[in-house]
């Protein structure tokens, strides 16, 4: 009677493990058929410019729906610069508050401020940034634009590259105050029974124990700036020139990809230029992906280390 018991149990749980498994690969087939759906989707709505501008479309640099020429070239440099440049700004951040809270201050008053103010970043709507931007930030970067003699509209590429920066900083810190956290304590203490000063231990244990893990956060961080809108939408300037000079590339106006569709959408009354929108967005769509593989790439160069 008690094997008849095991096995009808027995069977029970490997019913419902079958279950679990069965519901988890639907999900996931589902997932990956969205994707695909929405990739269709910017193939079908943007195919009219595909066909009559094709791969020129890439590195054009005119926008001007009058005469109907689309580039995307000046919305492409606005993408990469805005965000490469956050991300510059924010990784020493990242890094510290993850090394500060993961190693230095793990538990305390202290410790649970920053991890709520961290949240409390991540939480903010953008559009609260870009209020806040508008009326502090922009004054200040309106007085350095004009002590170093570039056109002091306040308003620019670098403007918006900070407060995006701001934004980011969650996403890296956390994961890697996590990570850090999770570093094995015999590492360590081997490394400090061999007369190594913190200092020592978190360079170099901590830290190349824990370099895919926070390399994936940056790349987490990247995919966050890529797609950003409405911050940058009004701390950009909304230019869709290219800048004729190195100053002007980070202090003068400009745009991305996602900032001209958001300011542009409701504006397009033709198919031609509502369609040159959609493929801007199938452009972003294919250079997060790519940007993606190549850091998925570089985190499996490290691992193989």
């Amino acid at each position: 009677m008690d094997n008849n018991k095991r096995l009808d149990l027995s069977y029970a749980q490997l019913k419902w493990d079958n279950v679990f498994k069965f519901i988890l690969v639907v999900m996931s087939v589902i997932l990956l058929i969205i994707v695909a759906g929405v990739l269709v989707t910017l193939v079908i709505q943007s195919s009219p410019t595909i066909k009559s501008i094709g791969i020129k479309f890439l590195w054009g640099n005119q926008w001007n729906p009058v005469t109907n020429a689309y580039g995307a070239l000046p919305f492409l440099i606005g993408t990469l610069l805005t965000s490469f440049t956050a991300l510059i700004i924010s990784i020493p951040f990242s890094i510290a508050i993850g090394i500060y809270l993961g190693e230095y201050n793990t538990t305390g008053w202290l410790s649970n401020l920053l991890k709520n103010t961290i949240e409390l970043i991540a939480a903010v709507p953008s559009i609260i940034y870009g209020f806040w931007a508008l009326f502090v930030l922009v004054p200040i970067i309106k007085n350095f634009q004009l002590a170093i003699g570039v056109a002091n509209y306040g308003v620019s590429v670098f403007t918006a590259s900070i407060v995006l920066a701001v934004m980011i900083i969650p996403y890296a810190a956390t994961l890697s105050m996590t990570l850090i956290k999770m570093v094995p304590s015999p590492l360590k203490e081997g490394a400090y029974a061999l007369g190594a000063t913190r200092y020592e231990v978190i360079k170099s244990v901590i830290l190349p124990y824990t370099r895919s893990g926070l390399f994936a956060g940056v790349l987490l961080s990247l995919g966050r700036a890529l797609g950003e809108t409405m911050a940058v939408t009004m701390l950009i300037g909304n230019n869709s020139a290219i800048a004729s000079s190195f100053k002007n590339i980070f202090f003068g106006l400009g745009s991305t990809m996602a900032s001209v569709i958001a300011n542009e959408f409701g504006e397009a009354d033709h198919t031609l230029y509502f369609s040159a929108l959609i493929e801007l967005g199938l452009v972003l769509f294919f250079l997060t992906v790519i940007i993606n593989l190549i850091g998925k790439r570089i985190i499996s160069l490290y691992n193989n280390k």
